[in-house]
């Protein structure tokens, strides 16, 4: 027989439990299609849009402290009529690019080398190391110093800083790729170059790409640092000159600016490791 009291018991859990599923299949299936992921994406933004509105225009920061979203949206089109935004978003953008690009080939050669090979790891391993712990600012003072106040000096730093991720989880994720899969491709007469593009290659590819997204992000870390410091254009200089002047709407608007931009360049990133993937993984 039945117990009642135990039936009483389980059947609020089985209830619970049914709901429990039924807003997980909801959030499952809102997040399923391309306008769902959007909706979900945009939640945390516009939370905190209504933060800080709410907090702006409470009387516990000052206008120079915290302007309002619409203080922001109003220094944009200053800014875009007197047709200053879109130079500064266009040299900024050109340089991460540029500095991204050079590093990047940079890191995939050296990491290459020094995943496949034991002696050039010992050869470069231990001062790429070293290099890798100086902080960006640091290089500044040499950079100007030998390359002067022009795009060599901002686009080398860059290079600098997109340089170091790529390196470190491509030489990584070579050395540890399985000995099994490389004996088989050789088993197969693979060797050098096709051994690489044909086993090596497809197993580090997801490494390849976490790496340059991460120097993606360094990119736009060090073009920051190189334009506060010797610039007359960009974001970097937008954010300098405005701190100087008191312009804190400006400031906002120049840290907004990077985020999107910064989100934009990594969302191409992921829509290359989708073919990358699909190409050799």
């Amino acid at each position: 027989m039945t117990d009642p009291a135990r039936t009483s018991t389980l059947a609020p859990r089985k209830a619970g439990s049914r709901a429990g599923s039924a807003r997980r299949g909801v959030w499952a299936t809102v997040g399923s299609t391309r306008t769902g992921r959007l909706v979900i994406s945009l939640i945390l933004p516009l939370a905190i849009l209504l933060a800080w509105q709410i907090a702006a225009s409470s009387g516990a920061f000052t206008v120079g402290q915290l302007p309002p979203p619409e203080m922001v949206f109003t220094a944009a089109i200053d800014l875009w009529n007197r047709g200053l935004l879109l130079t500064f978003v266009g040299i900024s953008v050109q340089r991460v690019l540029i500095g991204f690009a050079i590093g990047a080939a940079l890191g995939l050669t050296f990491g290459a080398i020094v995943g496949l090979s034991k002696i050039w790891d010992q050869f470069f391993g231990a001062s790429f190391g070293a290099l890798r712990a100086v902080p960006s600012l640091a290089w500044v003072p040499l950079l100007l110093l030998w390359l002067k106040i022009g795009e060599e000096s901002k686009i080398t730093l860059i290079a600098i800083g997109a340089f170091f991720p790529v390196y470190t989880t491509v030489a990584s994720a070579l050395k540890h790729v399985d000995r099994q899969l490389v004996e088989a491709g050789r088993t197969f007469g693979l060797t050098g170059f096709s051994l690489f593009t044909t086993v090596q290659l497809p197993a580090v590819v997801p490494s390849v790409i976490s790496g340059l997204r991460l120097a993606l992000a360094q990119s736009w870390l060090f073009l920051v640092a190189a334009e506060l410091i010797a610039s007359s254009a960009g974001l970097g200089f937008l954010l300098l000159d405005s701190q100087n002047n008191g312009r804190t709407d400006r400031v906002i608007l120049a840290i907004i600016l990077l985020a999107v931009l910064g989100k934009a360049t990594d969302s191409l990133l992921g829509l290359f490791e989708k073919w990358a993937v699909r190409r050799w993984a």
